[in-house]
């Protein structure tokens, strides 16, 4: 568990939420060379998910320009935290067709999200292991050059 501790406040930032990504004041639409640069994706990726339903719909200008809000960087933020845990693409899609399905489907969407964080808590676990064996072996080369130091 990640905590951040002080001398009066104890926070579990795992159940808080993410900070938001800093937007100029009072702006709410975006071309996708500012997403581009908020986010870090390619123009690519975010035409693509937009084409396979990831991103919901996208307004575009009186030109046909693609106009990203501020609900849109907020969704596609949530969707790079969904890519960390290694949420295959097709739940993605799936979860995002549920949400536009609307409040009736959040059973589903929760159902979704807790095998997902069951997933999320196994390579966890397996990572720790992991550690714990780096760790181990760190330590055993540490002692043996102190030992082969005091020869």
């Amino acid at each position: 568990m990640t905590l951040i501790e002080s001398t009066q406040v104890r926070v579990d930032l795992c159940k808080s939420a993410p900070p938001a990504h800093p937007r100029p004041e009072g702006q709410d639409r975006y071309t996708i060379s500012e997403v581009v640069a908020f986010t870090g994706l390619t123009a690519h990726t975010l035409r693509w998910y937009e084409r396979i339903g990831l991103m919901p719909h996208v307004d575009r200008s009186h030109t046909g320009q693609r106009r990203f809000t501020n609900r849109d960087l907020d969704w596609l933020a949530f969707v790079g935290k969904l890519r960390l845990t290694g949420m295959p693409v097709a739940d993605m899609v799936r979860y995002a067709e549920l949400v536009r399905e609307g409040e009736h489907t959040f059973e589903a969407r929760q159902e979704l999200l807790q095998r997902t964080r069951r997933d999320v808590r196994r390579r966890i676990a397996e990572l720790q292991d992991t550690l714990a064996v780096l760790d181990h072996k760190i330590d055993f080369y540490a002692d043996a050059r102190r030992a082969s130091e005091r020869l």
